[in-house]
């Protein structure tokens, strides 16, 4: 089915690369969401007035949140489409993130409003009047979130959109709080007991715990979180590739809106190659990073010296006692810088960020080494934050 709506409303939707084919994508499950959730809405509370039941009205309620998750999705992809202007230089594919927001926020509304009106029902109870028809509704609504939460999942992965797989897992819980509701109802319908407003209650708090999820999922990019392993590996192996390449570090990735990835990384080059040719090569890789990764990149040149004795020893030297103090630490851009009375070794430290703060401490271990070593040089370290 998925793929029967990609091909009718789609054109060229296999080349999710292209902005605007991902936008339409994003904008079909927006659609569908809507369409889908206003008829399960309708459904549920016409059926849960008719029987007084306030866990499928709960339930009902929540596919309504879904379909206003549903609208500000596709609201999200058409402002995210808009073009880079003057005040907004990176583009506005953020909004795709500030959409999910928006919906953390409707959801957990919602979640604290049905809490109250199910405690209501259990401190007073109300007779409901249960089906066999009520309770085969509530299954073949089972069975269409079922089948939204596989297309929500199948569109995020192939347009890699974290307000999609929100929403999977969103359509996901929404089968879990449904399963509930059909419980309740089959306790009723066959034992005569009234759990009615704790099914809502229970409902209720899985809509609350399901909206914190969701926020997380959206502020985290908002803030500037830690780039997919995957990304910066792919980068990192693209520019290792180039033949005269000697090591490549300090990468940073920043995410402003799916579509819209900037990086800049630090590549090492030897200081004996002509600067010129040295240009052309780095112009070739952030050329092939952006023409393949659709990652626009930018890159701070490193001449590595690699005939110096002296450089060569004392960089063997303090790997071995960066080593010594932790292997997760990793050392770059060392050079020698001579003076008429003592040296400085300079150099760049990556240590875990729940270590930067030891930073001092770390440095007079190094110092205290290189002593010990009869190594007389002044160190001066860098100290960067790596996962």
């Amino acid at each position: 089915m998925t793929n029967i709506l990609l091909r009718l409303f789609i054109k060229n939707c296999e080349d999710t690369q292209n902005p605007a084919v991902r936008s339409s994508i994003g904008k079909l499950a927006g659609l569908t969401g809507i369409v889908c959730n206003c008829l399960l809405t309708v459904l549920k509370l016409v059926i849960g007035l008719l029987v007084g039941s306030m866990a499928i009205i709960a339930d009902g309620v929540n596919n309504l949140s879904d379909a206003a998750s549903s609208l500000t999705t596709l609201l999200g992809f058409r402002m995210a489409q808009r073009p880079a202007d003057k005040q907004h230089p990176y583009g506005h594919a953020r909004y795709e993130y500030l959409s999910g927001l928006a919906v953390a926020a409707l959801i957990l509304l919602i979640g604290a409003e049905l809490v109250k009106s199910s405690i209501a029902k259990i401190i007073k109870p109300e007779p409901i009047d249960i089906s066999a028809a009520t309770i085969a509704l509530l299954a073949a609504s089972v069975a269409v979130k079922l089948w939204m939460s596989g297309f929500y999942k199948t569109l995020g992965k192939k347009i890699n959109s974290t307000a999609l797989y929100a929403t999977s897992v969103d359509s996901r819980n929404d089968v879990i709080s449904t399963c509930a509701v059909l419980l309740g109802c089959l306790v009723n319908y066959l034992f005569g007991l009234n759990i009615d407003g704790y099914v809502g209650l229970a409902v209720a708090i899985f809509i609350l715990y399901s909206s914190v999820g969701i926020a997380k999922d959206t502020i985290s990019p908002l803030l500037g979180q830690q780039a997919d392993d995957e990304l910066v590996d792919k980068i990192t192996e693209l520019v290792l590739s180039h033949e005269k390449v000697l090591g490549v570090h300090d990468l940073l990735v920043h995410d402003y809106g799916p579509g819209r990835c900037y990086a800049s990384a630090h590549v090492e080059l030897s200081a004996d190659e002509d600067p010129m040719a040295c240009h052309d090569i780095i112009d070739d890789i952030e050329c092939d990073v952006l023409e393949k990764m659709n990652v626009h990149f930018v890159i701070h040149y490193d001449p590595v010296v690699q005939n110096d004795a002296e450089q060569n020893e004392m960089r063997r030297t303090v790997g071995e006692i960066i080593r010594e103090l932790n292997p997760a630490f990793s050392i770059h851009d060392f050079r020698i810088v001579r003076g008429s009375a003592q040296s400085k070794l300079v150099f760049d430290l990556g240590v875990p960020y729940s270590m930067i703060e030891k930073k001092k401490e770390i440095k007079e271990r190094i110092d205290a080494a290189l002593n010990e070593r009869g190594k007389k040089y002044i160190t001066i370290i860098r100290f960067d934050g790596i996962a």
